[in-house]
């Protein structure tokens, strides 16, 4: 695996490029920690004349505050980082874009989903866009393409991938590291894990209490390492609730802030008619696959590797959402008959590719039990099915269905 240096290639910068030519705001949103100061810096010194506004310096803030619309008003493009420190500045900013309506005045930061804030005032419809910025993902840190969902759409099943010497334990010490920046550039996975360890300290005592009036931050600490030991699992919130010692409300609730801090996700349950069998639980994933290995280390029970394996393609597979070709949405699948289907993709015409992830390095026919449920169901809109494992070669299962090796995530593509 490459090291990273200290700017790796994000994808990320070419859907900025192209949101400052034709949008008035960009707002890069993202966990703690992903980069996104180091990436709007670098997109900010292609536009000669550019200016940033840092919210972490006390000075710069209180200017801010004092007076928000001089704070903003500047003929080119502006970086406000760490925006969210200042709500006042969103009516200020709504109120310069307004009266001069130019694409690329101003590149905002933030970590945490800012919209969803109840201090912000007003949102800017219409006039924004919002890029969402991951933990780096495979390809980035390996220079690698990262067109796996382009190419499962684009392809279908004929789509192929060879992984020379990849095995189960490769696989785990990629998902182990994640994808922070600070974790993939220390090679001891003891200084990682007191990287991660520092990390969840920072996120709960500041990012939490930014987005919501937490009293009890250890109740919070203690859901964070449950959810890890359950991720990508189904949520049981009601279990939860009871090993919490907390209503199930609340912990509902403690999970949506998660969220919005960008450390965990739900991942939705699908079906249509012909699923009707189909289970409407929702799946946790965490954002970093190595935060979340780090969580189950201590964890009741801890996480089966596998949980871990599946986090960690689900993850990226919701990394490539961001930057993929067309509006595609992640599910995951699960019906009452225990047949399932780990992630399931759809396109806005309703096409799908299923992705089932075993921690293996051999596949079985009935590692495809799921998907060709699907197929059958489906027809035409069953777009390919497959099983991604810990192996090295691509192998076809029938007409439709394939496995390839994980890496096929990050090394396919144009």
């Amino acid at each position: 695996m490459r090291r990273a240096a200290e700017l790796l290639p994000r994808h990320a910068s070419e859907l900025i490029a192209a949101a400052l030519d034709d949008t008035r705001v960009v707002v890069v949103n993202g966990a703690r920690q992903v980069g996104k100061s180091t990436l709007a810096e670098a997109v900010l010194r292609q536009h000669p004349g550019g200016v940033a506004r840092f919210l972490d310096n006390p000075g710069t803030r209180t200017a801010a505050i004092e007076d928000p619309v001089r704070f903003v008003q500047h003929d080119g493009l502006m970086l406000i980082d760490e925006v969210q420190r200042v709500p006042d500045l969103w009516l200020a900013i709504k109120h310069v874009v307004d009266r001069d309506p130019r694409p690329g005045r101003l590149l905002l930061t933030g970590s945490a989903r800012l919209l969803a804030l109840q201090s912000l005032p007003d949102t800017l419809p219409g006039r924004s866009e919002t890029i969402e910025l991951w933990p780096l993902s495979q390809g980035e840190i390996d220079g690698a393409p990262d067109g796996f969902v382009d190419a499962a759409f684009r392809q279908g099943a004929d789509l192929r991938a060879e992984a020379e010497g990849f095995s189960r334990r490769e696989c785990l010490s990629r998902a182990t590291r994640g994808g922070f920046p600070e974790a993939v550039r220390r090679d001891s996975p003891r200084r990682r894990e007191r990287f991660f360890d520092g990390y969840l300290d920072d996120v709960i005592t500041r990012d939490v209490r930014q987005v919501a009036d937490i009293e009890k931050a250890a109740d919070m600490r203690r859901l964070v390492s449950l959810l890890a030991a359950q991720t990508a699992g189904l949520l049981n919130v009601n279990r939860l609730a009871s090993e919490l010692a907390l209503s199930a409300p609340t912990v509902r609730r403690y999970i949506e802030i998660l969220e919005t801090i960008y450390l965990v996700r739900t991942v939705p349950a699908w079906s249509t008619n012909a699923t009707t069998r189909a289970v409407g639980t929702p799946k946790i994933m965490f954002v970093d696959s190595g935060l979340a290995g780090f969580l189950a280390t201590g964890a009741v029970g801890g996480m089966p590797e596998g949980g871990l394996i599946e986090n960690f393609v689900l993850s990226e597979l919701a990394r490539q959402l961001t930057w993929a070709a067309s509006s595609i949405r992640l599910y995951h699948y699960r019906d009452r008959d225990q047949h399932e289907v780990d992630a399931i993709l759809e396109d806005n015409a309703g096409n799908i590719v299923g992705v089932e992830v075993k921690a293996a390095e051999t596949v079985r026919t009935d590692d495809f039990r799921g998907l060709r449920l699907l197929q059958r169901r489906l027809g035409d809109r069953f777009r390919a099915g497959f099983v991604l494992y810990c192996g090295t070669e691509s192998l076809s299962f029938g007409d439709g269905l394939t496995c390839l090796p994980i890496p096929a995530l990050w090394t396919v593509g144009d």
